[in-house]
This record gives structure tokens, sequence and C-alpha cells, in this order.
């Protein structure tokens, strides 16, 4: 790297050298150019950037920027709003994410965020108390999060980004009120970067005419390490999944799925009834390290209906972190008992449970049918409108909709955990022994 690094003498011979590699040896190699060239660098964006990065010249409203993972969103969203802070020191932007946590971590602090794309004479400066972005030319970015919609009703911005607009909680609403806010500018324009689900707000954005859609596929970005392109092709390429999550595709309900999206937009519920029981759903992983460990809690309202209420689910656990992960739900949730399957691990899963200081009643199931068999009760309640979701849970809801009747999954990743996590708790709440005991009503 060194002999590489002493070979750069100009602008050109950088660039060259820092399209090759990964993004570690990227960083160092940056940390040692010289302050002119790196300042040149930073200058010349528009070289660097796909087609898909940089905006349209013409009058549009909204740039939908819907592409694959990986593929550079972060970067054009950063890029855009510094761009535009240079140019105008009395600018306003809204930043809203699914989160603030997502906006501080991805879109802000990032590494591809709004203060690592900043040029080397430029100190732009991350208030965390106040939830800004300050510009060296004056410019301010205010934080938001889709969670808290309401804060965007009354504050004005001239132009707004919007990070993974499809993961959104109360998605419409906070659309609404953001552009409501957009007053300060005569034409008031908004970046939404996002992967693909077949959600409503998306495809009210794709018919608007104001919208300019650009797609992407992971492997568009050509300065993605190869070896991480092709083991996703590997383990995605072809499936439903890989195609929404790697070329972009906005790929609509599976044939035959036993929930929709359209379905499950239908049952949210914002504003629940107050709770009779409370269980939690938990569908541990065959090995350590393996796959998720879905942990899914759900309430018995007092209209009798279900609502699932968190999703606590953890990727890659070893037993005690899963353990301590459904220890910390029911605490949370003051949960009432815990539903487990214990196909993989008989005693184990009590035992691995019990170690947790877990002291509330743990129920140990065994699937005795195909998850889809188990599920499709489950699904009926929904079409029954007896089961509501109080918020949005994207990675449970994408594996919801790849349960295929029948048989069969199309899903995200190899198992449909979450999913299984939530079919054990609401057959706890509402197909159970205890939900069919019959009531003595008093004449």
């Amino acid at each position: 790297m060194q002999e590489r690094l002493e070979r750069v003498e100009t602008l050109a011979d950088a660039i060259t050298l820092l399209a090759g590699l990964d993004p570690k040896e990227r960083k160092w190699m940056m940390a040692r150019l010289s302050p002119v060239i790196r300042r040149a660098i930073g200058e010349c964006w528009p070289r660097w950037a796909h087609d898909g990065q940089v905006p349209d010249s013409g009058n549009w409203k909204v740039w939908l920027l819907m592409a694959g993972r990986g593929y550079g969103k972060t970067r054009a969203g950063a890029e855009w709003i510094s761009n535009l802070a240079r140019s105008n020191g009395n600018l306003r932007f809204a930043l809203v994410g699914a989160t603030i946590e997502d906006v501080r971590r991805v879109m802000v602090e990032g590494e591809s965020g709004i203060l690592a794309v900043a040029r080397d004479d430029e100190k732009p400066e991350w208030i965390a108390g106040k939830g800004e972005v300050q510009f060296n030319s004056g410019a301010v970015a205010y934080a938001y999060s889709a969670r808290n919609f309401e804060k965007l009703r009354g504050p004005q911005h001239h132009h707004a980004w919007c990070d993974e607009l499809a993961k959104w909680q109360h998605a419409d609403a906070c659309w609404d009120n953001l552009q409501l806010g957009l007053r300060l500018a005569r034409h008031g324009r908004i970046l939404v970067t996002t992967t693909p689900r077949p959600v409503r707000i998306l495809k009210r954005l794709l018919q608007d005419k104001g919208t300019v859609l650009k797609n992407g596929s992971t492997r568009g970005n050509r300065h993605l390490p190869p070896d991480f392109v092709a083991t996703m092709e590997q383990l995605y390429g072809g499936s439903r999944w890989g195609r929404q999550e790697l070329d972009g595709e906005l790929i609509e309900d599976a044939e035959g799925a036993l929930w929709s999206v359209d379905l499950i937009e239908r049952q949210r519920a914002f504003t629940p009834p107050e709770y009779r029981r409370i269980v939690i759903g938990v569908d541990p992983p065959a090995t350590a390290y393996g796959d998720a460990c879905g942990i899914i809690v759900a309430a018995l309202g007092a209209d009798g209906r279900a609502y699932v209420l968190a999703d606590h689910s953890v990727e890659r656990a070893s037993p005690e972190r899963w353990a301590r992960a459904v220890a910390a739900a029911s605490i949370a949730w003051a949960a009432d008992k815990i539903v487990a399957e214990a196909n993989q691990g008989g005693d184990m899963v009590i035992s691995t449970l019990r170690a947790a200081d877990i002291a509330m009643p743990v129920k140990r199931v065994h699937a005795s049918r195909g998850k889809s068999a188990r599920a499709e009760p489950v699904a009926a309640l929904y079409e029954a409108g007896r089961a509501f979701h109080v918020g949005a849970f994207p990675e449970l809801e994408d594996q919801m909709c790849g349960l295929i009747s029948g048989g069969g999954y199309e899903g995200p990743g190899r198992s449909p955990d979450r999913a299984d996590a939530l079919v054990w708790a609401l057959t706890e709440l509402m197909l159970g022994k205890a939900a069919r005991v019959p009531r003595v009503s008093v004449l």
C-alpha cells in the first residue's frame, strides 16, 4: 500500500487508485494523501458518483432513489444536502429517519454520512442535544424521527432528506406533516433514499407526477468489495428477497402468501385499548450464531383482539444472549407468560431461559405441523379484523409476507424466525385452550 501511495502524483492517479480499494483500504489511503489531493477529491463528487446518485436538473419535487443495499444511497443524500448547504448559508433542512438514532448513526455520523463527506476545510458539527447539524456556511439541518411525526407539525424547512421511508412508522402522517412544512423555499424538494418494500407510501410517491425515480442495484456500486457482492449474489441472487434488497425492485406480494402488505397495512392500530394479557413468543435458533432468535411481544386487548406490540428479535445470538433479550423484554412489558418453541433443544430451551432469571411461567410448545400450516389460522385472525400491529415491524412483516399457503417460504433469511414467534404468541392469546374457555354470563 505504501508503494502505491508513493506513486500518486495527480488527482487522476488518486481516483484510479481509490476506486480499486475496499472501504478500509480506502480510508487508510485517504488519510495519507496530501491535503491538496484530498480536497480535490471531495470537490469532484460527480466524477465518483453513479448516474443514480446525482439529481436530475429538471423541475422535480421528489427524488426517489430506490436501490439495493450498498448502492450508495446514503452517500448520495449526504452529498446532496452538503452541496446545498455550501451554496446557501440560509437554508434549513429536515433529516428524517425511522428513529433519531438512525438519523445520527447513518445520515449524520455514518461512514457515508454528512460529517464523513465534508471537505477538509469544512467542519460541520453535530449538536446531539439539539438534534442539529450546523454547517460552516450557516445552514442548519434538523433531525426528526418518523415515530414522533407530530414534531414535524409546525417547523419550516427549505428541503428535506428522508432515509429508509419504506420502514417508517406512521409513514403517511409523517410525510404529510413534512410536506406542509416545506414553506421556506418556492420549490421545496425532498430526496428519499430507501430500499423498496411494497408499502402504501412508496406506491403513493410513484404515482405522483412530481416524483423522479432512480433505481440501482448492489452490484452497481463499483466501490464495494467484489467478494462482498459475490457472496450476496450467491446467497440471495434470483430470490424475491434478493430482487428487492439487492436489485432494488419493488416486488409485489408473493403468489399464495398468507399475508399481504395491504392486509398488514389495514391492520395497524396506533391507539390500542388496555390489555388483559401480554405474552412473549420465542423461536430459538437451532444453533448458536445461526439464525435469529424470534422474540415477539403481543397482547390481548380488553376488546378481545390481539395486538402485536414489539419485535425484540436478536440476530446471531448465543443462547445466553438471546435468553437475556427475552428476559429484558419480559421485564419491559411486564409479560404474563413466555411461549417458546422447544423442537430444537427440548429442555435446554427452558433451562436457558431459567438461567436468565426469568421467574414467570414459561410454556414449552412443540411444532407438530409445518410453519405455514401453523400460521394459517393466525393469518385468518388478520383477515377477520381480530389482530393488529401497534406500529410497523419491517423485518417481521417481510417474513410474514414470505410464508406461502400450503408450504414454502419466500421471505428474507433462511427461516421465518420472527414470524414463527408471532404465530406462537397469537396462538396462545387467541387460539389456545385458554382462549377457548367458555364464559358464563349471569342473566
